[in-house]
């Protein structure tokens, strides 16, 4: 994950140049494929949802501490008598002296607090599921960044593949153009003129739909990486695999506990553990509540009694609740609670716990099976390795034979020893070498990404 960090702040500032000057140039973004690694770390719209996933589950780790905190509420209300009261009424009023004395106002602080040991449990939770967090974040990252690779290297090998055809087609045309000259000399039939013709414009239109496709893809990956759509690329890397010497077994004994998808599920049955805790504890463990309350409460007569001044108007001796308009009350609670319904074999409570266990359960199969399908992958990926370097040492001596062999097939038929139909022939065994040769390398590196993030390590450095 540091790693991955420090791949964006270093090539934050480069990669916003970079494109910024293409805009400003109507120029092509010239892009290495670090480059386009650095901009997607910035730029693509999943890498941001995932940090958004991350944050809330740091969120909720950060502060899972909160259970803890005390519930304190504050309360005011206003009471407005409509009919006379009986303090009032007691002394043959019939309504009330004036309209303050309708009015009485309560308020009410409280404060409590809960503690059970199945809040440790919960905190414990929250922090095991940030880690699982953190290690799917930088998963999904490792993943981004392959699939960006292999679309580069992709992109890289469908250009290659492109050039090779235009290169078909313009010895097409430069053949045709050979073979009209000779014919309008009377040194050709026009037949074989007519034929070279025929063979130009028959592959035209699949470079022109080579380059269409070549296209689209462009647009495909300026969408993966985060850029505006129709974004004119230019790729400046190539496709040079970096040799390594590699064996399945010696790679599985090495690395095979840092698979972060299995990393990930460990977490999520430490999860599970703690899960099946907090339940326990919450159901055999009882609730300690603590409760304060302080209610002041002011009165004007209408439920505690007759103001002294309204009791001298109508007559009445005596002081009657002139210093008492005011009062205030309060307590202090210690509670210790069971949840009897929580110890019933089928209350929620306890089908959760059984729930929680069968999750371990599948945990466990499915990290059994992702260990077995590591292996698979690592074999078939080092496989893949040993026999995409043969082929490239192959292909490559094929490709110099191949050129050889076009090279005098097309002398021999400048000079009108050989026919057309060899002379394709050797062209169509040059461009299969070298889309094979390169098809190879693109195998090895696609391979290696694959096996590098199978065992999370990299193995080119």
């Amino acid at each position: 994950m540091k790693k991955v960090t420090g791949l964006v702040l270093l090539g934050f500032a480069a990669a916003n140049l970079i494109f910024a000057q293409a805009n400003q140039k109507s120029e092509a973004a010239k892009l290495s494929i670090d480059e386009a690694v650095d901009y997607a770390l910035q730029h693509s719209r999943t890498l941001k949802s995932n940090d958004i996933d991350l944050e809330i589950k740091e969120r909720a780790s950060k502060y899972s501490w909160n259970v803890f905190l005390p519930t304190i509420q504050a309360s005011g209300t206003a009471m407005r008598a409509t009919e006379i009261s009986p303090q009032y009424a007691q002394y043959g009023m019939t309504d009330y002296p004036d309209e303050e004395s309708r009015w009485d106002m309560v308020g009410s602080v409280s404060a409590s607090w809960n503690f059970t040991p199945a809040y440790i449990a919960q905190i414990k939770i929250a922090k095991a599921q940030y880690e699982a967090g953190k290690i799917s974040w930088e998963q999904s990252q490792r993943e981004t960044i392959t699939n960006i690779k292999k679309a580069y290297y992709g992109l890289l090998l469908q250009q290659e593949s492109l050039k090779i055809q235009k290169t078909t087609l313009e010895n097409a045309r430069q053949r045709m153009i050979q073979a009209q000259t000779n014919f309008k000399n009377g040194s050709i039939p026009e037949i074989q003129y007519l034929q070279t013709q025929v063979n130009y414009e028959n592959t035209k239109p699949n470079v022109d739909s080579a380059e269409q496709a070549l296209v689209q893809q462009f647009d495909l990956f300026a969408f993966l990486i985060g850029m505006p759509v129709g974004t004119k690329i230019e790729l400046t890397s190539s496709i040079d695999p970096v040799y390594v010497d590699v064996e399945a077994d010696e790679l599985l004994a090495k690395y095979a506990d840092n698979d972060l998808q299995i990393q990930s599920l460990e977490k999520n049955k430490l999860a599970a553990k703690l899960g099946i805790t907090a339940s326990d504890m919450a159901t055999w463990i009882p609730t300690l509540a603590l409760n304060y309350g302080w209610k002041p409460m002011y009165t004007n007569g209408s439920s505690m009694g007759l103001a002294a001044g309204n009791a001298k108007a109508f007559g009445f001796a005596g002081d009657i609740g002139a210093d008492e308009k005011w009062y205030d009350s309060g307590n202090l609670t210690l509670t210790l609670a069971w949840n009897l319904t929580n110890m019933l074999p089928w209350s929620s409570n306890r089908q959760k716990v059984k729930d929680y266990k069968q999750q371990l359960a599948q945990l466990e199969l499915t990290i059994a099976t992702l260990k077995e399908n590591q292996k698979v992958q690592v074999r078939k990926a080092v496989d893949t390795l040993h026999q995409a370097k043969e082929q490239i040492d192959v292909m490559s001596r094929n490709v110099t034979l191949a050129q050889r062999a076009y090279d005098m097939t097309a002398r021999s038929y400048r000079n009108g020893t050989t026919e057309l139909l060899d002379l394709r022939d050797a062209e169509t065994s040059l461009n299969q070498a070298k889309l094979g040769h390169i098809n190879q390398k693109f195998q090895y590196i696609s391979a290696l990404m694959d096996l590098e993030n199978t065992l999370n390590v990299n193995l080119t450095k």
